[in-house]
């Protein structure tokens, strides 16, 4: 299934005070859209009005617009997208005007919009309420003519200005460079044997500070027989792109389903870029992760205890999105004739880069003049023999590119900034249901497990790099989340494997020695409940936390172990699965119903450990309370039957889905499987205990 997956916005931000003085103050801000693995036109997996809206919102941020760039990358090649962002740019030259001329403070409009209802405030001028209702007018306008694109998306009349999009598919498309700026006649540019589309949706060619930045749509060659990376692929695709037309120093980039949340972020960002002793200290800001559409009790306790204890080391991790890049960074290191030869066979590009890394100035001051050049950099095949997603760029070698990336980054010694303004930098569009949230927690654990068994893990940098011995500490700590599957599995299993066996792994209750488990396990749970009282959530909210906690360990992180071990014994390859969003037109209180609190279920296989583990704990009380547990053994204790009753506890919502239909009831194919397995862990065990006697 195809849809946008990802926008990466890139932010190149010139300040007198930055060092890079002599640079020109021509586009700075960079925006990417990425489509991966499905049919051109897929409105439903990730909407387009979603990545809309997160363009509108870049777009009106208070920074000088001939100081800002947008570059949206569709790597479907869809025309869906591609008429959304035209539609769009139509609509921003209204929308960012009025949100700079009252100085709004939501600039995404369908989240300002639902805030101010369906009426401006009463106590505005006249003029406002004017301009209030034409811009909900021109919105409503904006949205209708997307929605009716979607819906007629399969029979998209491929003409005019879509005709470039005639006859290609998701995963084996050329890169069309197609020229469309302020009213001036469309040029071609076409090279030899592909077309590259980098089509300039909207070019602020009078410079104007005031003005609207420039919109700049891209899609990069993809063919069946060459890989082309996922996100980190399509990521050094705009670097070298951006380079070529704008070659500003910093760079942004952002999900294309989160929007910004405090138009004062760029400004933010660059006091921790600029306003250190050493600016060379800082390779990336990282802004935190939330959402408007899900609780985020569990990101912000992350946030407040794991990223900014970080800060006092080298810096929190790169998460994918919010983040602030310096150029010469992401290029690698100091200009140096081998790095140069290294970054590919543009003279273009290479002069482009050698520019950027020393700190000086090379830029066109028209976009269109550079367009020439752009397919060469944005072809599928430009990257062989060089060392990009090696040593240059974003790097590949695993589905998590984000984390091996700011690893690579912290290993050559710079630092990492953490910027938590208020309000919050961006908010995002969080999984649909609970399906996709599991598999995207499946694809972090395979992503971060390759990064482990890999010649790029944290041990080898800590030793020979320069990455600290605490940051090593920390990345361990994440990028071992697949493994920490085994003994959650395992120790899920063992309460029930004692009952049934009869035997016993925690002394007796009138032994002394049950203090040492007890004791552990309420400092554990203690420590974990103050940390979500200190910053204010409920008590049913670390409760919760802590049972998907469970629930994620042992069903997505061990599937995500189990992805890592085929791919090393040569049987599977690991693939990026996009996560499915919606585009909820409500606020979250007005969706708070009697079903919010229920899980839903699907015949993934990521179900089937959480439903296993909760029926052979069911089987296993039901077995000691008819008194079919073996005989002979240790005798099972007071402990075992606690411990068992509580991971049903913690798995509670596997057993409501027992009994439910529709999406909130567990599929059959689900509980036969999971029956299966709990019926031979069962045989297992009873046979086990006939070895043993």
């Amino acid at each position: 299934m195809d849809s946008l997956g990802f926008l990466l916005f890139y932010a190149n931000l010139v300040s007198p005070s930055s060092g890079f003085s002599s640079l020109a103050p021509n586009g700075l801000l960079y925006l990417t859209t990425l489509i991966h693995n499905g049919s051109k036109n897929d409105p439903y997996l990730e909407p387009p009005i979603l990545t809309v809206n997160t363009v509108l919102s870049l777009l009106a941020v208070d920074y000088p617009a001939h100081r800002l760039a947008c570059y949206v990358s569709d790597d479907g090649c869809s025309p869906l997208n591609f008429y959304s962002l035209v539609e769009a740019s139509k609509f921003a030259k209204l929308w960012v005007p009025f949100c700079k001329k009252y100085n709004i403070g939501v600039r995404a409009p369908f989240r300002y919009f639902l805030r101010e209802s369906d009426e401006p405030p009463c106590a505005s001028s006249w003029e406002f309420q004017q301009d209030w209702e034409k811009m909900k007018e021109e919105y409503e306008r904006l949205c209708g003519n997307i929605e009716a694109a979607a819906n007629n998306s399969t029979s998209f009349d491929l003409t005019g200005e879509l005709e470039v999009f005639f006859n290609t598919e998701c995963q084996n498309h050329p890169t069309i460079i197609k020229f469309k700026s302020c009213g001036l006649p469309e040029a071609y540019i076409i090279g030899s044997t592909k077309l590259v589309q980098a089509d300039v949706i909207w070019e602020n060619m009078q410079g104007l500070s005031d003005g609207i930045p420039h919109l700049i749509y891209i899609s990069r060659e993809k063919r069946p027989k060459n890989p082309h990376h996922y996100k980190a692929g399509a990521m050094n695709v705009l670097t070298r792109v951006s380079g070529l037309m704008t070659n500003a120093p910093f760079m942004l980039n952002v999900d294309c389903d989160m929007y910004a949340n405090n138009p004062e972020l760029v400004l933010h960002a660059m006091c921790l870029f600029l306003g250190s002793s050493d600016e060379r200290d800082w390779g990336f800001v990282q802004c935190p992760q939330y959402f408007y559409d899900r609780p985020t009790d569990h990101l912000a306790v992350l946030h407040q205890t794991l990223f900014k204890g970080m800060v006092g080391i080298q810096g929190p991790f790169y998460a994918g999105s919010g983040t602030f890049h310096r150029r010469n960074v992401v290029y690698g290191k100091e200009a140096d004739d081998e790095l140069l030869k290294k970054i590919g066979n543009s003279k273009e590009f290479i002069n482009s880069a050698a520019h950027a890394l020393k700190g000086k100035a090379y830029f066109t001051s028209i976009l269109s003049k550079s367009l020439d050049v752009v397919h060469q950099v944005a072809g599928c095949d430009y990257e062989h023999s060089s060392d990009w997603g090696k040593k240059v760029g974003f790097l590949y070698g695993s589905i998590t590119e984000d984390m091996i990336t700011g690893m690579m980054i912290h290993a050559k010694g710079w630092r990492s900034g953490y910027c938590s303004p208020d309000p919050r930098a961006f908010l995002g569009c969080g999984a649909l249901a609970d399906p996709a949230a599991m598999s995207q927690q499946k694809r972090w654990a395979t992503g971060f497990l390759e990064i482990l068994f890999s010649k790029t893990n944290p041990i080898f940098a800590c030793f020979t790099s320069k990455l600290q011995f605490r940051q090593c500490l920390a990345y361990l700590w994440i990028l071992i989340w697949g493994l920490r599957s085994i003994p959650e599995v395992c120790y899920a299993a063992l309460p029930a494997y004692c009952i049934i066996t009869n035997s016993s792994f925690l002394p007796k209750i009138q032994e002394l020695g049950i203090c040492i488990p007890v004791t552990l396990f309420v400092i554990y749970k203690v420590y974990t409940l103050s940390d979500y009282i200190r910053i204010g959530f409920p008590i049913d909210s670390w409760w919760v936390n802590s049972c998907m906690a469970r629930i994620s360990a042992t069903g997505a992180w061990f599937l995500g172990l189990l992805n890592v071990i085929l791919k090393f014994l040569g049987l599977s390859e690991t693939i990026f699965e996009i996560t499915q969003k919606l585009h909820q037109p409500r606020t979250p209180a007005d969706d708070c119903g009697k079903d919010d609190d229920k899980m839903i279920f699907d015949e993934s296989p990521v179900f089937i450990p959480g439903t296993t583990i909760l029926l052979v704990h069911v089987s296993a009380l039901a077995m000691a309370l008819l008194g079919l547990e073996a005989q002979g053994g240790q005798g099972t204790g007071l402990g075992e039957f606690f411990c068992s009753t509580y991971v049903v506890l913690c798995f509670l919502p596997f057993l409501q889905g027992l009994f439910r239909r529709g999406k909130y009831g567990i599929p059959l194919p689900t509980i036969c499987k999971s029956s299966a397995l709990a019926l031979l862990f069962v045989h297992l065990c009873k046979m086990s205990t006939i070895s043993v006697n």
